[in-house]
């Protein structure tokens, strides 16, 4: 375990981007980018257009470890070069940004209001290959529609089976239970989520820490007390789909959580734009993200 990249996501002031846009919302990503599905004609050419992309922002200026704490890559991105480095390589060593990688395979169907995850088929393989890349924990994502309380401890109960084997083998695991933001179960399911977390966490081994990544909650404030457990070393929040200016501002009002927003933090970014209007651009988010960080 790398003890400076600890410190800086335990204590930093700042926020984790998320660029770990996987097979299925790459598309979208891309035509949000200006780039239209026309645009290439295999996965492969998706795949180099979305690198390219993230490329750009990683090696934008505004992108570094004065704002930024942690960046969560895609898999392929894990194993690919960014300007002739290693991804995590250069993040942590170039950019002073703690290297994370989304380790989920996606999501199985929706039964009792969630989507759990599909079984991992090669998490020993990916947390041999991050290990290997000095990455410095992971991230998976289930998905919560309804308040379904046997939904929601099916998914609790999964992402913790998962924590515990990335804490063995010597990464931190950020566990993404996801509540969509539509649902009009919210608040309940919230509640729920909340409950399930508190009672797994004993289960964590002494001496170490997770971290989760939820939705930013209905109620100010609600997850404060995780924030403050000693077995969770951050909080982080995703955007959910909110508009930045929304995200940003909701998140505000929570004291202590901090984001790590995907859509969110390249809203406005286009492929056409020259390298001068994307720096602003990304600048000016970067900026208000990690504004709305350090409530």
């Amino acid at each position: 375990m790398n003890e400076a990249q600890m410190q800086k996501v335990a204590t930093g002031a700042g926020f984790i981007a998320a660029l770990d846009q996987s097979g299925g919302s790459t598309p979208k990503a891309l035509e949000h980018y200006g780039v239209p599905e026309a645009a290439y004609a295999s996965d492969e050419e998706m795949f180099d257009l979305m690198h390219e992309f993230r490329s750009r922002i990683i090696t934008a200026p505004a992108f570094d470890g004065d704002r930024i704490l942690g960046a969560i890559l895609f898999e392929q991105t894990m194993d690919r070069d960014v300007a002739g480095m290693a991804a995590p390589s250069y993040l942590w060593e170039r950019r002073n940004v703690v290297p994370f990688v989304k380790v989920d395979e996606g999501l199985a169907a929706e039964a009792d209001g969630v989507r759990l995850m599909k079984p991992f088929a090669k998490l020993e393989s990916v947390l041999e290959r991050a290990r290997r890349r000095q990455v410095f924990g992971t991230k998976m994502r289930s998905f919560i529609s309804r308040a379904h309380a046997g939904g929601i401890t099916a998914v609790v109960d999964q992402q913790f089976e998962y924590a515990l084997k990335i804490l063995d083998a010597g990464l931190v695991p950020i566990l993404e239970p996801e509540v969509d933001i539509t649902s009009t179960e919210k608040a309940l399911a919230e509640r729920l989520l909340r409950q399930d977390i508190t009672e797994r966490l004993p289960s964590v081994p002494e001496g170490q820490q997770v971290m989760f990544k939820l939705s930013i909650p209905t109620e100010d404030d609600f997850y404060a007390d995780l924030i403050r457990h000693p077995k969770v070393l951050r909080v982080v929040a995703l955007s959910g789909g909110y508009p930045q200016q929304e995200a940003n501002a909701r998140l505000a009002r929570n004291h202590g959580l901090i984001a790590s927003f995907s859509r969110a933090l390249t809203e406005g970014l286009r492929q056409q734009q020259s390298d001068e209007e994307f720096d602003q651009v990304l600048a000016a988010s970067v900026k208000a993200i990690h504004q709305a960080s350090i409530t």
